[in-house]
C-alpha cells in the first residue's frame, strides 16, 4: 500500500471513500455523484480583477457544485483559442468526464482589440450569440422544476443549477455587449439558479445592487511579466 493509500483510504462495496486522517478517524468522504437538489442556490457572483484566477474560482465552483449532484454549465465567452494555447484544454478534458457539468465555447478566435488579425466585427457577433445563447439556457430553465433533482446526462436546455458565464464581464469592458445586457440576464433568472459571471480589469460597478458576491482577484506578480508563456495544466 502506497502512502496515497493510506491517505485517501479505500472505496467499499457501494462506492463510498473514507479518508483515513491516521487517527484512526474518517472525516472527509466521497460519494457516488447522484442528482440532487441545491437548497441555498439563486445568488448571482461576480469575479473580476488584472490576476489570474477568476475563471479558474468559478470553474472550481461549478465542479464543486456538480460534486454534490446539482446541474451546471459553463458558456465562455472570448474564448475562441489563440496561437499560443491548444484547442483542447484541461478544464475542457475534465469536465467532459465529470457527471452533471457540461461546457460550450461560443467565442471568435484570436482576442478582441489585439490586432492579431481578427475582425472585430465577428468578434462582436460572437459576443452577441453568446447572450443569446445564455438568454436561451435561463428560458428553458425557467420553465423547470429547479426543486426537483435534474438528470446529469441531459443537455442544458432541461434544466441547470448553475450557469457560469465565463469573460462576460470582458464583453461589456471591451463594449462587444452593454451592461444593460448582463443586467438583463439577470433579471430574466430563475429564482433558484446561481449565476457566476467572471472577467475584467475594471470594477463592474453597474452590478453592485444586483450581485451578491463581487470579488476582485488582484496581481501582485504574473509569470508572463516574466517572459513565461501561457503553461498546459496551468493557463490551459
Amino acid at each position: 500500500m502506497t502512502d496515497r493509500d493510506e491517505y485517501t483510504g479505500t472505496a467499499d462495496e457501494d462506492g463510498d471513500t473514507d479518508a483515513d486522517t491516521g487517527d484512526g478517524e474518517s472525516r472527509l468522504t466521497a460519494h457516488p455523484i447522484e442528482p440532487s437538489v441545491p437548497e441555498e442556490f439563486g445568488l448571482v457572483q461576480a469575479w473580476w480583477g488584472d490576476g489570474k484566477g477568476k475563471t479558474t474560482a468559478a470553474l472550481g465552483m461549478a465542479f464543486r457544485a456538480a460534486g454534490h449532484g446539482y446541474r451546471v454549465h459553463v458558456l465562455q465567452f472570448l474564448k475562441g483559442g489563440t496561437e499560443s494555447v491548444e484547442d483542447v484544454r484541461g478544464e475542457y478534458n475534465a469536465m467532459a468526464m465529470v457527471p452533471g457539468i457540461s461546457y460550450e465555447n461560443t467565442g471568435h478566435y484570436g482576442w478582441y482589440g489585439f490586432l492579431d488579425g481578427t475582425a472585430d466585427n465577428e468578434h462582436e457577433a460572437k459576443a452577441r450569440g453568446a447572450l443569446a445563447r445564455g438568454q436561451e439556457l435561463l428560458e428553458s430553465t425557467r420553465e423547470t422544476d429547479l426543486r426537483e433533482p435534474l438528470p446529469l446526462d441531459g443537455p442544458p436546455e432541461d434544466g441547470i443549477h448553475m450557469l457560469v458565464l465565463d469573460e462576460i464581464l470582458y464583453a461589456v469592458d471591451r463594449e462587444l455587449l452593454s451592461p444593460d445586457d448582463v443586467l438583463g440576464l439577470i433579471e430574466d433568472k430563475p429564482e433558484n439558479l446561481e449565476l457566476i459571471c467572471t472577467g475584467s480589469h475594471s470594477r463592474p460597478d453597474y452590478l453592485s445592487e444586483h450581485a451578491e458576491l463581487i470579488s476582485q482577484v488582484k496581481k501582485e506578480k504574473h509569470p508572463l511579466e516574466g517572459g513565461y508563456p501561457a503553461r498546459k495544466g496551468t493557463e490551459f
